[in-house]
Order: C-alpha cells, then sequence, then structure tokens
C-alpha cells in the first residue's frame, strides 16, 4: 500500500514536472519564434535600405562622372581665354607702342 502512494505521488510530481518543464520550453521557443520573425523583418528592410543607397550611390556617381565632364571642358575653355587674353594684351601692347611712336614723330614734326 505504501509502496503503491509512493509510486502514484511521485509519477504524479514527475508529470508535474515535465508538464511545466513543456509549458517552459514551449515559451522559450515561442520567443526565439518571435525574435526570429523580428530578425528577418530587420534583415529584409535593411537589405531595402542598401538597395535604395545603392541605387542613389550610383546615380551620384553618374553625375559626379558628368560634372567631371564639365570641369575639364570649363578648364579646357578657360586655358583658352587665358591664351586670347595674353595675346590681346600683346597686341594692346603693339598698339601702345604704336600711338606713342605716332605721337613722337607728330610732336617731331611740330
Amino acid at each position: 500500500m505504501f509502496f503503491e502512494w509512493s509510486l502514484l505521488t511521485l509519477l504524479a510530481i514527475l508529470s508535474i514536472f515535465l508538464f511545466i518543464k513543456m509549458f517552459y520550453f514551449k515559451s522559450i521557443t515561442q520567443r526565439e519564434k518571435k525574435s526570429n520573425d523580428l530578425m528577418k523583418m530587420t534583415l529584409q528592410e535593411a537589405e531595402i535600405l542598401i538597395r535604395k543607397y545603392q541605387i542613389q550611390l550610383q546615380r551620384a556617381l553618374g553625375n559626379v562622372d558628368i560634372l567631371s565632364e564639365e570641369l575639364s571642358k570649363l578648364k579646357n575653355e578657360m586655358k583658352i581665354l587665358k591664351q586670347r587674353n595674353s595675346k590681346h594684351r600683346q597686341e594692346v601692347e603693339r598698339l601702345n607702342n604704336k600711338i606713342k611712336a605716332l605721337e613722337n614723330r607728330i610732336e617731331a614734326l611740330l
């Protein structure tokens, strides 16, 4: 009789322990699943942001290429303008010298 009661008590305690343990592991599994789902969503959002910034970077790099080409053209135009300016200065200098020479001749004639 004592053996039967102790066996029954032991089985009841063991079944309650296993029942509690089952719910504990079930709740841990559910938390892990929620955590994994949240991580997947976060990763998907991160991938979307990365794609978005990648596209913006490609556009910006394209704009930089265009701006570099424009800058090169403007540098070339500036070189040409500097050359023209120096030619005009030389011509103005030459004409000023001619004017002075003519003024000297006029004064000599007077």
